[in-house]
């Protein structure tokens, strides 16, 4: 039996030409079903070279974010198989086509794209802060979450669509916190998770603010510890939930 795979790519305001032929090469390189572009803050109609893509592409006139992007591109895909990849391209084709086998080939419910693994391959021109930011916060992340990982926010993930139906209705982060959110989740429902070890390559023009973005993480990762503890019928982590007004789930928003 075929497995079909569907790979979304969330952009705000992208290098359009590099986006057009990173999703050829993804096109070209990997089995895929469907691509699907998540393209956010479209004032002026689809790019060109984008319209030209045999791909199909969501345009928004308003920034939902990245978490809420991904979210409408899964829940538009029918395929076995859901997956998505940064639209800067930091992790190529290759390193793609690895996240998706383990889920591909029915082995675990999701695959994590891995930076910061020992066996992953980085070239880096991050400024210092963005990759202090992104050690520390991944230390933290390992602290507070029952899933041990090396890196939680890698922008390649795969996961098996049943698996998705069970964490969909848990996710509220729109933004980039929404990787681990969805890490978090996953591994409360005691869901199967591997962390796969990619080439990566550090994009310029990153629209990760070192300090805004960083306060937004750490609060995202006390929320997806709360909220991950609660599904693991935590009494004390229940009882919070119940004095509080939760906000839709971002599947309810669609």
């Amino acid at each position: 039996m075929t497995t079909a795979v569907g790979l979304v790519v969330p952009a705000y305001h992208p290098d359009v030409d590099h986006l057009a032929a990173y999703v050829r090469s993804l096109q070209e390189q990997l089995d895929l079903a469907t691509v699907r572009i998540e393209l956010d803050a479209v004032t002026d109609g689809i790019p060109p070279a984008l319209a030209a893509l045999d791909a199909e592409i969501n345009a928004v006139p308003y920034r939902r974010g990245k978490g809420a992007a991904i979210t409408a591109g899964f829940e538009a895909l029918s395929t076995d198989v859901l997956a998505f990849a940064d639209a800067d391209g930091a992790t190529p084709t290759s390193s793609i086509g690895d996240v998706l086998a383990p889920v591909h080939n029915g082995d675990i419910d999701l695959a994590v794209g891995s930076r910061r693994h020992p066996e992953a391959s980085v070239e880096s021109h991050q400024t210092v802060a963005r990759r202090y930011m992104g050690d520390g916060f991944a230390w933290l992340a390992r602290q507070m979450l029952a899933v041990d990982l090396y890196d939680f926010q890698c922008g390649a993930k795969a996961i098996d669509a049943s698996a998705w139906d069970v964490v969909r209705d848990h996710l509220y982060e729109p933004g980039f916190a929404w990787d681990v959110e969805l890490i978090a989740i996953a591994g409360a429902l005691e869901l199967t998770i591997e962390e796969v070890p990619v080439e990566w390559h550090d994009q310029p023009g990153s629209t990760v603010s070192p300090l805004r973005d960083s306060l937004q993480f750490a609060r995202a990762l006390v929320t997806a510890r709360h909220r991950g503890k609660r599904l693991s019928d935590s009494r004390l982590h229940a009882a919070i939930a119940a004095r509080r007004e939760e906000s839709p789930a971002l599947v309810e928003e669609q």
